[in-house]
């Protein structure tokens, strides 16, 4: 249980972290731009994916993936997607020091009570459940995985209005399913692993959600579209876990683990204003404060 929780709060760490390293060349690439470097738009792009803040932050995305498998394995699904959204406080303490950025009273409570929420979690979840579903549940979930992504696709390109939301809430719902995948995934050998269908819902869920998010954020309101990922992908999950797989909590914790989760995900919500680009940001060191488009956003596994 101790390992499990501690596999969670890495990948929280290192998914938090890693947004704000692709800030940083996200702001670098935009420096670039305004200075009018003649190299042009799309080579100054290339420079900033090749330079060190972009790689360090993959690298630190894909290890935060697989914490999270890894605790996916251990511990209940409400606890790992939980500390998942806690990855927007380390985002918000950690943008502090490295993008200079400024919390406001309201947001410094938003991280002290993901914080509470996290460790109320981690006292009262039980061990995570020994259900892995039947394959026609396997199947099922590859089938959502598509669906949700090729719904969330076509329906979010002919909307106008409450676009960002509905590609936000499709990507949240996305990345929950990829959680759910991992869990469904037997216990098999590396050559098993290519036929089962859970492995494959665990790719198109994945790419999927990440590319719904990133749509998503170039939509409209970075809060909006955040924080619907937020609640999608987080809330059904768990709530999943508990009903089909057997997770559950200690022996009468149930409320403790009730109060912690929606502190986790309510304060997650609130941090989504921490990831707003433009609406409402103040100076900060004579920069406009940012955030969503430069320290809002999520890799897969998201999520971000």
């Amino acid at each position: 249980m101790v390992a499990g929780v501690a596999w969670a709060l890495c990948a929280a760490v290192c998914m938090g972290t890693a947004t704000v390293l692709q800030a940083l060349g996200a702001r670098r690439a935009a420096a670039r731009e305004s200075a009018g470097d003649a190299r042009g738009r799309g080579r100054t792009v290339v420079e900033v994916l090749r330079g060190w803040p972009f790689l360090a932050g993959a690298g630190l995305d894909t290890v935060g993936f697989a914490a999270q498998v890894v605790a996916l394995r251990l511990v209940p699904l409400f606890l790992v997607e939980a500390a998942v959204a806690a990855s927007l406080a380390v985002t918000a303490v950690v943008g502090t020091a490295v993008l200079g950025l400024r919390l406001r009273r309201a947001e410094w409570g938003a991280v002290a009570v993901v914080c509470l929420g996290l460790a109320t979690l981690a006292v009262s979840a039980g061990h995570a459940g020994d259900g892995h579903g039947d394959l026609g549940l396997r199947v099922a979930v590859l089938v959502a995985s598509v669906l949700v992504v090729a719904g969330g696709w076509v329906v979010g390109g002919r909307l106008r209005r409450g676009r960002a939301v509905v590609l936000g809430a499709a990507a949240g719902l996305s990345f929950g399913l990829t959680a759910i995948a991992v869990r469904l995934l037997p216990d098999a050998t590396v050559l098993g692993v290519p036929a089962q269908p859970s492995a494959y819902a665990v790719v198109v869920s994945g790419l999927g959600g990440y590319l719904l998010l990133v749509q998503a954020l170039q939509s409209g309101s970075v809060t909006a579209a955040t924080a619907a990922m937020v609640i999608c992908e987080t809330v059904w999950p768990g709530v999943f876990g508990v009903a089909w797989l057997g997770d559950g909590t200690r022996d009468g914790y149930e409320w403790l683990a009730v109060a912690g989760f929606v502190c986790c995900v309510g304060g997650g919500v609130a941090l989504a204003r921490f990831g707003e680009a433009g609406e409402g940001g103040g100076e900060v060191g004579g920069e406009t404060r940012r955030g969503g488009g430069e320290a809002g956003g999520r890799a897969p596994g998201g999520a971000d």
